[in-house]
């Protein structure tokens, strides 16, 4: 059997599981969303956001790239924030990096991955920002884990400087902006920083025409 074909018949069996257990469930979860939740996460594979969390479908909207990054010029990103901000009205906005991160770990050389090149730069942004901190720690694995959790904090920086996210601590007062980090080596969820509805905004990135 072909790994795909797995895949294929791991689906049946879930969906028939559901179904037994709730008979209208796939009835009820095509009729609405109202997650309260957006995750922005990394696309690592080991890193699954409804198994982490223990949530069900619909409960979280979930975008994903390499190194759970908030770009300001991601149209994809934006499209996300927009459509789960304005349209789902989500209370919560969850940037979740995790340790041991590659596209991290690839940020802090000096090889040239090609594309991923344009990428990485913006984790070497964050790097460069926090220089000294990180220069300071004893060994690499003290380095990157401590620059997973400097990225995370930069990228939920990044939502509040977006007008999509001062617009609705504006006039909705939400959402509140968490940035978190898993730990591969136990399956925990370490919270490191937090950006309540209406947290103020350094002058530069604060609209006033919202």
């Amino acid at each position: 059997m072909e790994t795909y074909q797995k895949l294929l018949l791991e689906n049946k069996a879930w969906a028939g599981e559901k179904i037994q257990d709730d008979p209208n469930f796939f009835k009820r979860l095509e009729q609405i969303q109202t997650p309260d939740f957006l995750w922005i996460g990394c696309s690592d594979s080991r890193v699954s956001t409804s198994r982490v969390t223990g949530t069900q479908p619909g409960e979280i909207f979930v975008h994903r790239n390499i190194a759970n990054m908030v770009v300001h010029t991601d149209l994809n990103l934006l499209s996300v924030l927009e459509y789960a901000v304005v349209h789902l009205k989500v209370k919560h906005i969850i940037v979740c990096g995790h340790y041991g991160c590659g596209g991290v770990k690839a940020a802090m050389t000096s090889h040239n991955f090609g594309i991923i090149n344009k990428w990485l730069r913006n984790i070497k942004d964050v790097y460069r920002i926090h220089e000294d901190e990180l220069n300071s720690l004893a060994n690499e694995e003290q380095r990157t884990n401590r620059l997973v959790e400097l990225n995370v904090q930069e990228q939920v920086m990044n939502l509040a400087k977006t007008s999509i996210i001062q617009k609705a601590w504006k006039y909705d007062h939400v959402p509140h902006l968490h940035g978190w980090v898993y730990g591969l080596n136990d399956g925990i969820i370490k919270p490191i920083f937090e950006m309540p509805a209406g947290s103020p905004i350094e002058p530069p990135y604060a609209f006033d025409d919202l």
